[in-house]
């Protein structure tokens, strides 16, 4: 077993103000070869070498915390005391047989420093011992209907631990499970951009994507400045990322046109991307949305530069990822969004119909967001010349620079 056949993966946890707090990180082993892994520690271990090790946990994590899984040799494995104990979050798989070894092994990490949580709770007298132990019960939405959930809900509150609602795919399980008191939430439902849906679109947003169109047809820059104008707050939000990328510079730079200067059109047009994910008025910080979008136009443009593509198809692979969520921030159907930007045929084809190759690595990008495996390894085969290690480093890269938008933009 390598770390060429690790997928690595990341869900957002989120608190009651919709705050992503914390990932848990989705480890998966694919082989193309057919064969199966079932050494889970083997597996996990490599993980954490090349995650964590080689790569370092900011870039997977930024200043947020990691959710790991753990078996039971995992647990007792010396594995686990090389993971940052302040960053990282011990989450006991429920196929544990909780000996008295376990019970043991698990107060010792907590003296460590580690956080631990109890994963797919259903309540069982069994769990007892590790309920003085643990930080926080992740408690399994599907597994427990409403009545069962105000039972375990009332019963753990007993014991000052976090609860952590995990599997919450509607709005309605939001709802509910905010209602008892939830601490953190985590599910399909937090993970794609529908939460933070808007019914009006911000004016700044609008205009933003007027602006995109116009750099997409190369106008003049007095009619980018004249957007500008009319919108003093985007100003201000525009040349602070400016000012922030740019800070190597021996001045700070005061102006729109200063920005292009310096910037160049291409690196200005992929920051109003960026830009317009940050302007969500009263969502908190870092927006789940924002994270989303960078890392999946980075993904793209990584695994593009990756298949040999040229340096304009890797743009068109950036801006297919970022404005494949545009439509989730100004309210109007995708299709008109696509017609007002003038984008090519190949970015129309893959926000549209996600054909074409563009369409191909978006679809990949989406299969990796919510860790399909079978998915991702047919569409890796899809794509040609993209292997496995190219997947898993890409997405690090990408985490990567999307934590580092999110600190710049915070």
């Amino acid at each position: 077993m390598t770390t060429t056949d690790i997928f690595l993966a990341r869900q957002p946890i989120l608190d009651r103000e919709q705050r992503i707090v914390a990932y848990e990180l989705l480890f998966r082993t694919g082989n193309t070869a057919g064969v199966t892994i079932t050494d889970d520690l083997h597996a996990t271990a490599s993980v954490i070498h090349h995650a964590f090790s080689e790569m370092g946990a900011h870039a997977v994590l930024g200043a947020l915390q990691g959710y790991i899984n753990v078996s039971a040799n995992m647990l007792q494995s010396e594995w686990v005391e090389l993971l940052p104990p302040e960053q990282v979050v011990l989450e006991l798989l429920e196929s544990i047989e909780l000996t008295d070894a376990v019970v043991a092994r698990c107060g010792v990490l907590r003296q460590q420093g580690f956080s631990l949580a109890l994963d797919d709770f259903v309540y069982d007298d069994r769990y007892l011992p590790l309920l003085d132990l643990v930080d926080i019960v992740k408690v399994d939405v599907l597994l427990n209907d409403r009545d069962a959930l105000r039972t375990t809900v009332d019963r753990l509150r007993q014991w000052p631990v976090k609860l952590l609602a995990e599997k919450v795919d509607s709005a309605e399980q939001a709802a509910f499970c905010h209602s008892l008191g939830f601490d953190l939430f985590q599910g399909y439902y937090f993970a794609r951009p529908l939460v933070l849906s808007a019914k009006r679109a911000d004016p700044s947003q609008l205009a933003l994507a007027q602006l995109l169109g116009l750099l997409l047809n190369d106008a003049e820059t007095a009619q980018i400045e004249q957007i500008f104008k009319q919108h003093p707050n985007l100003t201000y939000n525009l040349m602070r990322l400016v000012n922030s990328v740019a800070s190597g510079t021996r001045h700070s730079i005061a102006s729109v046109s200063q920005a292009i200067v310096v910037l160049g059109r291409r690196q200005l047009q992929r920051w109003l991307q960026l830009l317009l994910f940050t302007l969500q008025a009263g969502s908190a910080y870092p927006s789940p949305l924002l994270l989303l979008a960078a890392t999946r136009g980075k993904l793209m443009e990584l695994l593009a530069a990756r298949q040999k593509r040229t340096v304009d198809y890797c743009d068109e692979a950036f801006m297919a990822g970022i404005l494949s969520l545009i439509d989730t921030l100004i309210d109007k159907p995708l299709p008109e969004i696509v017609v007002e930007l003038h984008v090519g045929d190949r970015i129309a084809a893959a926000l549209l119909r996600r054909e074409g190759e563009l369409g191909t690595l978006l679809q990949l990008v989406e299969s990796v967001e919510h860790t399909d495996l079978d998915r991702t390894l047919t569409l890796l085969a899809a794509a040609g010349t993209l292997s496995p290690a190219d997947l898993t480093e890409a997405e690090i890269e990408a985490m990567s620079w999307a934590n580092q938008i999110a600190e710049a933009t915070a």
